[in-house]
């Protein structure tokens, strides 16, 4: 983050300001009247301040986590200080990004870089396509290839339609495709159904098969109505985004829609990360299934007892609720699990922002943000982020391996 003017580094060099000489030369230039960029923002995160960041981040974060990317990197990025908020997942999220593009592995370095860079850019994230280039570079990666996708080696340019397909609608893969492819009232409200729930579940006898069947079915269809305002806008990809990626109008679609066949669901009982896709991973790149399953336990477990102001709470329902729903809006049913809970305890705003980040980010907006769960830390609201992060990539992952299985067999 290079800024000038009250950026100054105050004479301390610290890396992210500009030196005293440069601040000097720039407000140098401002006063002969030439115009100098400003950021557009503050602070790691476009939606939350950078000293509420900095205030609840001082709670919790250890110091160690961010020596160590300030002497590895040269820097604490963003992402480290918003995830920083919750140690314990930055540290095993670390531990997957080192294994993934760092240690030695089936695919060269500048490869592992572009392969990003594909994925990022079909969500339209400049900054990690911007990253990756970067590291591609520096791992001595053909500067031709950053031309565009078109420029690229025939095997990678083979992995765009998986890379669309798993962005997007994961469960059109196939076997095929791997075949062809080398507020106060608004907590206490929360919490109350929470109880209420929890209660019900002591006293209901069995609910029927059918009936946990109809309730999927049920918040599978109402989750067709939940979307970001028709009134945003589209993103245009800028050109150093848009030469990565073909078949740019292809994008997520509703699972089921009215009028059409809708894919079979995916029951997740019949093809488990745990029994499945765990030791199949494994078998593919060693070390990597440990890792991705510890990150899953750590996102998913994390808990610091606390709602909003209140402490001492048992979060498993709302955690699990989460997790649930964006499998559902990918079309993966969990056969006990009561999707009643789903809507009881995520107000339709979270629903809005939990499907618009996990199926066209580029439309976040820091109104939905601010929208939903208004009276919760921030941090919070981030660890729900990183719930949303890992489930994603589980439900890919899910789709991904079992036609890798089928493939196989």
């Amino acid at each position: 983050m290079i800024v000038a003017g009250s950026d100054c580094c105050g004479g301390t060099g610290i890396k992210g300001y500009l030196p005293c000489e440069q601040c000097g030369d720039l407000r140098t230039k401002e006063d002969r009247g030439i115009k100098i960029p400003r950021q557009l923002g503050r602070g790691p995160s476009s939606f939350i301040p950078v000293e509420e960041i900095l205030q609840e981040g001082t709670e919790r974060a250890q110091r160690q986590l961010f020596i160590e990317a300030f002497v590895s990197a040269g820097r604490v990025d963003n992402i480290t200080m918003v995830m920083g908020l919750h140690p314990e997942y930055l540290a095993s999220f670390w531990k997957t990004q080192y294994l993934l593009l760092r240690l030695d592995g089936p695919l060269p370095y500048h490869k592992r870089h572009y392969i990003a860079i594909m994925a990022a850019a079909r969500h339209q994230c400049s900054y990690l396509v911007g990253f990756h280039v970067a590291e591609f570079l520096k791992v001595g990666g053909n500067p031709g290839w950053l031309q565009g996708l078109h420029c690229a080696p025939q095997k990678l340019r083979n992995l765009n339609e998986i890379n669309k397909i798993l962005a997007h609608r994961p469960w059109l893969i196939t076997k095929e495709h791997i075949e062809g492819k080398d507020a106060m009232q608004e907590v206490e409200v929360l919490m109350a159904r929470m109880k209420l729930l929890q209660e019900c579940q002591l006293e209901e006898e069995g609910v029927t098969q059918e009936e946990m069947e109809t309730r999927f079915e049920l918040e599978k269809t109402e989750s067709l109505l939940v979307a970001p305002s028709v009134d945003i806008a589209e993103h245009a990809l800028p050109p150093n985004v848009l030469c990565f990626v073909e078949d740019p109008e292809f994008g997520y679609k509703d699972f089921t829609r009215k009028g059409e066949q809708a894919p079979p669901t995916f029951r997740a009982q019949d093809y488990t990360w745990e029994d499945h896709g765990y030791s199949l991973i494994n078998r593919l790149y060693p070390d990597m299934g440990q890792l991705l399953d510890e990150k899953f336990q750590v996102v998913y477990n994390l808990t610091y007892n606390t709602i909003a102001m209140h402490s001492g709470v048992d979060t498993t329902m709302l955690r699990r609720a989460i997790w649930n729903y964006i499998h559902c809006v990918f079309g993966i049913r969990y056969d006990d699990y009561d999707y009643g809970e789903v809507n009881q305890l995520l107000e339709r705003s979270l629903k809005v922002y939990i499907k618009t980040v996990a199926c066209y980010p580029e439309k976040a907006t820091r109104r939905m943000y601010t929208h939903f769960w208004r009276h919760f830390k921030h941090s919070e609201k981030v660890h729900m982020n990183l719930l949303l992060l890992e489930a994603r990539m589980q439900a890919a992952l899910l789709y991904a391996l079992r036609a890798i299985t089928r493939y196989m067999t």
